[in-house]
């Protein structure tokens, strides 16, 4: 490993991205500490974090990266950009319109991208209209314009994550909007790793419940990358085609199904999804949507089997719109290649389609298992740890696709890569 890294920044262009993708984390890192001004954060604290809603605001705290406790710019995160995401994915699958869009190519994914660009500012304002009226008393002087600027700064703050996002995917390594959630993590280890050292000095956390998730983590890592690495390879020949003096085909190659198409995907929007309405619940004073958020706060039987839902859905959802059986079938009888036992069109098509359900299942279960260990975790512990089973699948998903981007650069330049 050492020395595939020693390689990447031996390549220019390769240390050039490597370089970008860190220097823009620490950028998202600073802007994570400028606060949001004329807010009392004591009364703001008591008022988000001390009342019932205190862990569904906890939650999203972890996928901010602290900056949500401490009121900055960045305080919502990147997840008004995932719900506008999830909800134009969806829109493709019942409107015409987007269907088109979609079918298009990259004319129709850069109108896609922007209508996501709108729906993103559209959300971004509403949450940070509710979460200011929420607040309002911890404001100095809750005038118009003091209101307005709170509301301003937190759009703002939500608007450059995406851009920062989109510039991390163009000119840097892997998935700019998991790379700064990656980041988001990553940011609270230091302070829940001191927490839960100064637990167990006090005696509150006994030493083997610890050592207990230590374990549990590694088989978490371990299971994560099994998953993702794990591939059904379906066998593919072309037959022989002679044009002119020259023989093309006659070769043998596969198709790499994997197990996880849509990698941490369903686990990000699932989690999104379910903090979006939790919040709004927070933001709206009635007795009903109370009922609603202590329903939906993480941990509870309601939320664990949405949660688990949404994931099976997601997954399959993303991996039907990533993998087309019916476009890969046609280009293989297009260019005359074909499945052994397999009749070439349609057949194949639905060959394909029965394999993908089949491999997306196990993949579903290893997700949906994988984010609800912590859950259980703390049902057999007593100890509730921030950075659980969800935290490490997405850390460990967004760590080997990075690898993976970085490996496929050094094999184009005849280096060695990561996995040998």
């Amino acid at each position: 490993m050492l020395s595939a890294l020693r390689n990447a920044f031996k390549v220019k262009e390769l240390r050039n991205r490597i370089l970008f993708v860190l220097g823009m984390m620490v950028i998202y890192r600073v802007g994570s500490y400028i606060p949001v001004p004329g807010v009392d954060l004591s009364v703001y604290k008591e008022i988000l974090f001390e009342g019932a809603g205190g862990d569904i605001f906890s939650f999203l705290d972890l996928f901010a990266g602290g900056a949500l406790k401490k009121f900055t710019v960045f305080a919502m995160g990147i997840s008004p950009y995932i719900t506008a995401s999830i909800i134009i994915q969806l829109l493709g699958g019942i409107i015409p319109y987007f269907q088109e869009l979609q079918k298009q190519g990259p004319d129709g994914r850069k109108k896609l991208v922007q209508f996501t660009r709108y729906g993103t500012i559209i959300l971004a304002l509403l949450e940070a209209f509710g979460i200011t009226m929420t607040i309002r008393a911890a404001v100095y002087n809750p005038g118009f314009f003091n209101l307005l600027l709170i509301v301003i700064s937190l759009t703002a703050g939500t608007a450059f994550l995406m851009w920062l996002g989109e510039l991390i995917t163009e000119k840097g390594i892997g998935n700019g909007i998991s790379i700064i959630i990656f980041t988001s993590i990553m940011a609270r280890f230091p302070s829940d790793i001191s927490r839960m050292t100064a637990l167990v000095k006090t005696g509150e956390v006994h030493f083997l419940n610890i050592l207990f998730f230590l374990i549990l983590a590694v088989i978490i890592i371990a299971g994560v990358i099994f998953i993702e690495l794990g591939e059904r390879r379906i066998p593919v020949q072309y037959s022989k085609r002679i044009v002119g003096r020259k023989v093309y085909g006659g070769r043998s190659t596969h198709i790499p199904m994997k197990i996880n198409q849509a990698g941490v995907i369903p686990v990000i929007f699932a989690s999104s999804l379910l903090m979006f309405p939790a919040v709004i619940s927070q933001l709206i004073p009635a007795k009903f949507f109370q009922t609603m958020a202590s329903w939906l706060s993480p941990g509870q039987p309601l939320y664990i089997v949405l949660y688990a839902a949404l994931i099976f859905f997601f997954t399959y959802f993303w991996t039907a719109f990533t993998f087309n059986p019916e476009e890969l079938a046609e280009n293989m009888q297009k260019y005359g290649g074909f499945i052994p036992g397999i009749r070439p069109g349609k057949a194949t098509e639905k060959y394909l389609e029965k394999i993908l359900v089949r491999i997306t299942l196990a993949g579903a279960l290893f997700l949906t298992v994988i984010a609800l260990l912590p859950y259980l975790f703390t049902a057999l512990t007593k100890v509730a740890i921030s950075f659980g089973g969800t935290s490490i699948l997405i850390m460990t998903g967004v760590a080997l696709e990075v690898m993976r981007q970085i490996e496929s650069h050094l094999l184009l330049r005849h280096y060695e890569g990561f996995m040998k």
